[in-house]
């Protein structure tokens, strides 16, 4: 089983990023990608993913909580950054409509030029998309034929919203939010939707602990090795065997981020 998504540049994780990516591995965790969401901290990204060659990768990006930071400067930084590589995707992208950090013309125009630069780059984008999805679709579906491979990460939208992603080529990440018995139970409907090849998996660490796990960890930080938690109940839900599932979201991942 593959991790999509992981923030371990997260200064949640400044005091024993090792030993996160060490329980990864023990917990059955073939690889991670670590994401970047704005220039400084692909930076750290990459660099964090050099430390873990051939298990760990990293994407170069802009958040659009970080959209008003864009500029050549940035632009220059994720391009250098997508030459090296262990850098398979540029992302995190997107737009963001629930906590407007950035407006939204910074928003559209820092997406699109990502998008610009995945296309040219040839990179896969690794996508976010919350309460804009009219806007990021119509954004987003003049690229798809541009681009080698899309995945929208952390999916949290509604059935028409997921048939719209999947109509338009998207992958899907699913995270612990589907755990989630208050706001989670919707997006647990869906599974069934995502075809199998399509369907990528993710812990969003260190946010989004899946809340049905017992006992609780402890802390209300989330780590990667709580993946295989997420591939149980994820395939419980879509009546599949955990152990199938978790090896066809590894192909899934490393076909899409093109990872031998």
């Amino acid at each position: 089983m593959f991790d999509i998504g992981v923030n371990l540049t997260s200064t949640q994780f400044a005091k024993d990023r090792k030993q996160v990516v060490t329980r990864a591995r023990e917990a059955g965790v073939t690889g991670m990608l670590i994401t970047g969401t704005n220039a400084l901290e692909s930076q750290q990204a990459l660099s964090l993913a050099r430390q873990h060659s051939g298990y760990c990768w990293s994407t170069a990006g802009v958040h659009p909580h970080h959209a008003s930071e864009w500029s050549q400067e940035t632009a220059g930084t994720l391009r250098r950054l997508a030459s090296q590589p262990e850098v398979v995707a540029i992302g995190e992208c997107g737009l963001d409509f629930n906590r407007n950090l950035s407006d939204h013309n910074q928003q559209e125009y820092a997406f699109e030029a990502q998008l610009s630069l995945a296309a040219e780059l040839q990179l896969p984008v690794f996508l976010h998309c919350r309460e804009a999805h009219q806007r990021f679709i119509a954004i987003l579906r003049p690229w798809l034929d541009k681009l080698p491979a899309s995945v929208v990460h952390c999916f949290t939208g509604t059935g028409q919203e997921l048939q719209e992603c999947l109509d338009a080529g998207l992958s899907v990440g699913i995270t612990g939010w589907v755990c989630d018995e208050r706001r989670g139970l919707d997006l647990r409907a869906l599974l069934p939707m995502i075809p199998a090849a399509r369907l990528l998996l993710e812990t969003d660490a260190p946010y989004l602990l899946p809340r049905d796990m017992h006992p609780r960890p402890p802390s209300r930080r989330n780590e990667p090795c709580f993946l295989p938690h997420i591939v149980s109940q994820v395939a419980g839900w879509r009546n599949e065997d955990a152990t199938e599932l978790a090896s066809q979201v590894n192909r899934n991942a490393r076909q899409l981020f093109g990872l031998n």
